[in-house]
């Protein structure tokens, strides 16, 4: 599998990880997971994010996971893998060997301990020392991490760490974030790397209008940002709006902290993507209240979809 590259675009599906009811890791629901997303029209996979319950894996769960991704696909789409960790010694051990099993990069998000900007510099400084020639996505999510990437301090890190290679950008307001890199770049301030967002495609259609290359996020129909980033590849922005309108109900309601993933999970179980919702412990359960507003949603939805497809 070729390696990631600062030229990649698309959209990089961010895969749930699926469990049995009990609890236990599901290797089969990976498989028609794998096979749900590719034919959707995904450009590639990301797995072991935070929204792919990550921080809930064994290491060797997380290797297996990994691995079964990588033999299912057998090299038809790149594959990243959240290598976020403490420390650095970890996170170098996973890269390693998610690379030398076929991954195409890994991403990292910065720990909640570095605060100022001269910090979250040294710190990807060091990510780039540690992965060597590995190429990583930085990963700029601060509802979660609660740090603060500033552009300037983004620009330094892509012209000084050249194996950075993707922004997932995950800011809020984010828009202006995107606008000044793009300027950076188009004014020989820095390279060009790819930039790919996140929020569960939300602000899809005016981020791409600013300059990202696509997404990098999950959403329980991948089909709405593969449509989006194609329409807006097609100088088809009206077409892009038209598509996301019809899922944005559903999107802003995944969105909400506590359930969303939670919800996420409901939908694809729904659809025979995977065979449980279930979340590994601790995690949340939708209640009879919640499923009977995303199963509402769902059928407005389809109504909605059949509008604009007629």
């Amino acid at each position: 599998m070729a390696r990631l590259t600062a030229d990649a675009r698309g959209v990089y599906v961010i895969a749930v990880t699926p469990f049995a009811d009990d609890g236990a890791l599901d290797l089969e629901s990976i498989d028609s997971m794998v096979d749900f997303y590719e034919g959707a029209g995904v450009t590639g996979l990301t797995v072991l994010g935070q929204l792919g319950e990550a921080p809930k894996l064994t290491a060797a769960e997380s290797r297996a996971v990994v691995e079964r991704v990588l033999q299912r696909l057998d090299g038809r789409l790149p594959v990243v893998v959240g290598v976020s960790a403490p420390g650095l010694a970890p996170m170098r051990e996973l890269a390693k060997t998610v690379m030398g099993e076929g991954a195409a990069g890994v991403m990292v998000a910065p720990p909640w301990t570095v605060k100022t900007d001269d910090q979250v510099f040294a710190f990807y400084q060091s990510v780039g020392e540690t992965l060597e020639d590995t190429p990583f996505v930085l990963q700029d999510y601060p509802l979660t991490t609660n740090v603060t990437i500033a552009p300037a301090v983004i620009e330094r890190i892509v012209r000084e760490v050249p194996n950075c290679v993707m922004l997932k950008h995950e800011d809020w307001p984010g828009p202006s974030k995107i606008t000044a890199l793009r300027a950076a770049s188009d004014k020989g301030g820095m390279r060009r790397i790819s930039i790919l967002c996140g929020n569960g495609g939300l602000f899809l259609p005016e981020e791409m209008g600013r300059g990202a290359d696509g997404a990098m996020t999950g959403f329980c129909y991948p089909e709405m940002m593969v449509g989006v980033v194609e329409a807006y590849a097609a100088g088809n922005p009206d077409r892009a709006h038209e598509i996301f309108d019809a899922y944005l109900p559903l999107a802003r309601y995944e969105q909400q902290q506590g359930i969303g993933l939670a919800c996420r999970k409901y939908v694809l179980a729904k659809r025979g993507v995977i065979r449980s919702a279930t979340l590994r412990k601790p995690g949340a359960r939708l209640s009879a209240f919640d499923i009977a507003d995303v199963d509402r949603l769902l059928a407005r939805q389809a109504i909605r979809l059949k509008e604009i497809s007629a």
